[in-house]
């Protein structure tokens, strides 16, 4: 008994008890530790929406690693996933980069395990490696470049027609791509498990139900996805498409998260979530690692700056090149 009060006592004093108190205003709180620790919070679309809310910059992967890259924050706060963090770190190896909640993963990601990625490269070696930035930093430094939905094309327009690819790790964009710019490259046989949970006889009930509505996707998703939508966007094209139309009913096929920007921006449209395969909450497509992070869990990471990521210098120095070369093609 005395080890357990002696324990609650340190805890105590270090405060990590006191956030279980019911008077605690997250949001001052993470306000006020903003301002005291120069940190800079950073948010995908995905994330809840009180996190959204009190982030300095919200965005796809693309302005996140932008964002990431000209800040002059001593700290940096990423609400969003680990590769992301990862990536953040990459870019500034001598911040602090820190993530609410460590275990916020990808499945994306993980269909690309280094080991047998490097092995399938060492197959292919006349190929230049391209990467959707949804992968580790293992993933990385094997690349020569790297990519977001949002440039995807622009990057693989870049490269010589008579230069062989590897694409990876997402098939699902990948054969977008080959579609959208003619192209044949070899694709890693990855994916993501929330772009692969719609259910396109569901989509179909869902749009008899509005026949005026406008089906909009994400190119992750699966092939039938995307052949009923009128549009096929990036995280931010979607929300520009949404907010230039003249349409008044979108139903949008991805990750659910947007809606709360979506419907920021149009509060006069009707935004309905693609129904997914499963029932769930929502009965749309949800990522179970972007709804990980909470505003207590970004409240403690900032009051306690862990969790903190961290990166091998030397892994850090090969995989920020094909970062660099991402960014500057998108300038």
């Amino acid at each position: 008994m005395e080890i357990l009060e002696h324990a609650k006592r340190n805890l105590e004093n270090k405060g990590f008890l006191e956030i279980n108190t019911p008077n605690i205003d997250y949001v001052d709180e993470i306000k006020r530790l903003k301002k005291e620790k120069n940190a800079v919070i950073l948010a995908h679309y995905y994330q809840i929406d009180e996190i959204q809310a009190i982030a300095d910059f919200v965005g796809d992967s693309l302005y996140l690693a932008q964002k990431a890259a000209e800040t002059d924050a001593d700290m940096i706060v990423f609400a969003g996933v680990h590769f992301m963090a990862e990536t953040a770190k990459i870019l500034n190896p001598t911040k602090k980069v820190v993530l609410p909640d460590l275990k916020a993963g990808c499945s994306l990601a993980d269909s690309c395990p280094p080991k047998e990625f490097a092995a399938f490269k060492k197959e292919h070696p006349n190929h230049i490696v391209v990467t959707y930035i949804n992968c580790s930093a293992e993933i990385k430094a094997l690349s020569d470049i790297v990519c977001t939905s949002s440039n995807a094309k622009k990057i693989v327009d870049s490269i010589p027609l008579d230069q062989p690819i590897i694409f990876a790790p997402d098939r699902n964009l990948g054969a977008y791509l080959n579609k959208e710019t003619g192209r044949e490259m070899l694709l890693w046989d990855g994916a993501c498990m929330v772009h692969e949970a719609f259910s396109v006889e569901k989509l179909i009930t869902l749009y008899q139900k509005h026949p005026t509505a406008e089906i909009i996707a994400h190119p992750e998703s699966q092939a039938h996805i995307l052949k009923t939508a009128s549009y096929i966007g990036s995280t931010s094209g979607l929300l520009n498409h949404v907010k230039n139309s003249d349409k008044k009913t979108f139903i949008v096929a991805t990750e659910a998260g947007i809606l709360y920007q979506m419907m920021l921006d149009n509060p006069d449209k009707e935004i309905i979530p693609a129904p997914a395969k499963e029932d769930n909450t929502c009965a749309c497509s949800e990522c179970m690692y972007m709804k990980m992070n909470s505003m207590k869990k970004l409240y403690l990471c900032m009051q306690y700056e862990l969790p903190a990521i961290e990166v091998d210098k030397d892994l850090s120095k090969k995989a920020i090149v094909s970062i660099n070369r991402m960014l500057e093609l998108s300038k």
